[in-house]
C-alpha cells in the first residue's frame, strides 16, 4: 500500500477539519490531517476567551436565525448534525458541559485546551493520522477530480480532499488565507472577505475616556440614520475601549453593518432597561433627595459606573458643580434621556486580523449544501469559515464548522462505504 494514498485528506487542523476526520476515521476511512501549524486546535484554544463556546443550546430554528450570512444553505447540515450530538460527542471524550446565559454551551472547567484534547483522544483513537508544520501549497487535479495536494517538500494522495483552512481573522492561529488560494486555484469565487464579529470604532471621544468600563445587563440598538431602521438590537455586555467598542454585544451588532454604508451607522445603549422613563425619574428623584446638597457630579455614584459620570456630566449639559437641590425638572428629563439613549456615531471597524470569524469566502453557489463538495471539482470539499457563512457569537460558528464538516464526512464515507450512515 502506498503510505501516501488516503481515503479522505483534510488540510486544516481547526474545528471544522478534525470533526471531519474524526467522523471519517470512525467509519473505517484512512484519514489524514495536514495542519500547518505545529500543534491541532490553535483558534480554538483562544475561543471564548479561553473558555471555548463549543455550541448553543438551541433549536433547530433558532440556530438557523442565529446565521447573519447565507443561513439557507446550512438548514440541512445542521440537520444533519445538531447542536446536542456535538455536546454528546465532547462528553463522550471527558468533556463535561455546562450551558450559560444565552444558551452558550462552555467545558464545565472553562478550559479551551480539553476540547482540544477531546480531538487529539479522539484522533489517536480512530487511528486518523495527522502531520503537523505541514503547509498545503497546491490542489493535483485530474480530469477534473481530486487526486492529492502538493506541500512544500511532499506530495499525499487522496480522491477525496477538505480545505477546512479557516479564514483571515486571528493570522498568528494560522489563518492566513492560505484556503482561498487553493480555491481560486480550482476554479472557485470567493465573496469579498471582511472582519465579522469584529470590534466598532466610535467617533466620539468619550470611548476612550472610558476605556477598560465593561456594561452588562444594557440594551444595544444599531440604527441606519439615512433609513432610520433598527437592524440589530439584543441585551447583554459590552465594554469600551479606546478605538471605540468590543464585548458580545458590539461583536454581534458589527454583523449587520454594511461597509460600504458604515458612517450611516449609530448605536444607541440603554444604560437601564429595566426602567421606563418615568422610572427611572422615580429612581433620579430618590438619589437626588439623598444628595439634596452635593454637586451634580458627585451625586450619581449609585446609578453610574465611576467610569461613566464625568462623560454622562458632560453629555447632560449640566454643570457638574450644580447643587442638586436646583436641578430642574426639564434638566431630569433630559438627564433620563440620555441614559435610556446614549448614542455614538459608527466609524469603522477593526481590521480583520481582530475579528473572530471571517465574513465572506467561497461562493456557497458552488458547493452542494447537503454534501459540502465542490460543484466544480469532484472529491473536493469545504467546510467552516472558509465558506461564505458566518452567524452571532454565541457558540454558533462553531457549530457551522462541526456541521459542515460533519455533512463532508458523511458524504465520503458514503462514496466509499456505500449507503448512509
Amino acid at each position: 500500500m502506498n503510505d501516501k494514498k488516503y481515503d479522505f485528506l483534510v488540510v486544516g487542523g481547526g474545528a471544522s477539519g478534525l470533526y471531519a476526520a474524526v467522523t471519517a476515521a470512525k467509519n473505517g476511512l484512512r484519514t489524514l490531517v495536514l495542519e500547518r501549524n505545529e500543534r491541532i486546535g490553535k483558534k480554538l484554544l483562544i475561543t471564548g476567551k479561553g473558555r471555548c463556546n463549543v455550541t448553543n443550546n438551541c433549536t433547530h430554528s433558532e440556530l438557523i436565525a442565529a446565521v447573519a450570512k447565507n443561513p439557507r444553505f446550512l438548514y440541512g447540515a445542521f440537520s444533519r448534525l445538531t447542536p446536542a450530538d456535538v455536546m454528546t460527542f465532547f462528553e463522550s471524550f471527558g468533556v463535561t458541559l455546562k450551558t450559560e446565559r444565552g444558551k452558550r454551551v462552555f467545558p464545565q472547567s472553562d478550559k479551551a485546551s480539553d476540547v482540544v484534547k477531546a480531538f487529539d483522544l479522539a484522533l489517536k483513537k480512530y487511528g486518523a493520522d495527522v502531520i503537523l508544520s505541514r503547509r498545503v501549497t497546491e490542489l493535483m487535479l485530474q480530469d477534473g477530480h481530486m487526486c492529492g495536494v502538493k506541500c512544500d517538500d511532499d506530495e499525499y494522495f487522496a480522491d477525496n480532499v477538505l480545505i477546512a483552512t479557516g479564514g483571515k481573522s486571528y493570522p498568528l492561529t494560522g489563518s492566513t488565507g492560505d484556503g482561498y488560494i487553493l480555491a481560486e486555484s480550482s476554479g472557485h469565487n470567493i465573496t469579498e472577505l471582511c472582519g465579522s464579529l469584529v470590534p466598532i470604532e466610535i467617533a466620539q471621544k468619550d470611548c476612550s475616556d472610558m476605556m477598560g468600563l465593561t456594561l452588562k445587563n444594557v440594551t444595544l440598538t444599531l440604527k441606519n440614520k439615512a433609513s432610520g431602521k433598527v437592524v440589530f438590537s439584543d441585551m447583554g455586555e459590552m465594554l469600551f475601549t479606546h478605538f471605540g467598542m468590543s464585548g458580545p454585544l458590539v461583536l454581534s451588532a458589527s454583523s449587520h453593518i454594511n461597509n460600504n454604508d458604515i458612517k450611516n451607522y449609530e448605536i444607541i445603549i440603554d444604560l437601564k432597561p429595566g426602567l421606563n422613563v418615568q422610572q427611572l425619574d422615580a429612581r433620579l428623584l430618590r438619589d437626588f433627595s439623598n444628595s439634596l446638597n452635593k454637586n451634580f457630579e458627585n451625586s450619581l455614584g449609585s446609578l453610574l459606573p465611576r467610569k461613566m459620570i464625568s462623560t454622562i456630566v458632560k453629555r447632560s449639559g449640566i454643570d457638574r458643580e450644580q447643587k442638586v437641590n436646583s436641578i430642574t425638572k426639564q434638566q431630569r428629563q433630559r438627564l433620563c434621556e440620555l441614559l435610556k439613549e446614549l448614542r455614538f456615531d459608527v466609524s469603522g471597524l477593526r481590521p480583520i486580523e481582530e475579528a473572530i470569524i471571517t465574513s465572506g469566502g467561497v461562493n456557497v453557489r458552488e458547493i452542494s449544501p447537503k454534501t459540502m463538495e465542490s460543484k466544480l471539482v469532484k472529491g473536493l470539499y469545504f467546510a467552516g469559515e472558509i465558506l461564505d457563512v458566518d452567524a452571532y457569537t454565541g457558540g454558533f460558528n462553531l457549530q457551522i464548522a462541526f456541521s459542515t464538516g460533519y455533512a463532508c464526512a458523511c458524504d465520503v464515507i458514503e462514496k466509499i462505504r456505500g449507503g448512509a450512515i
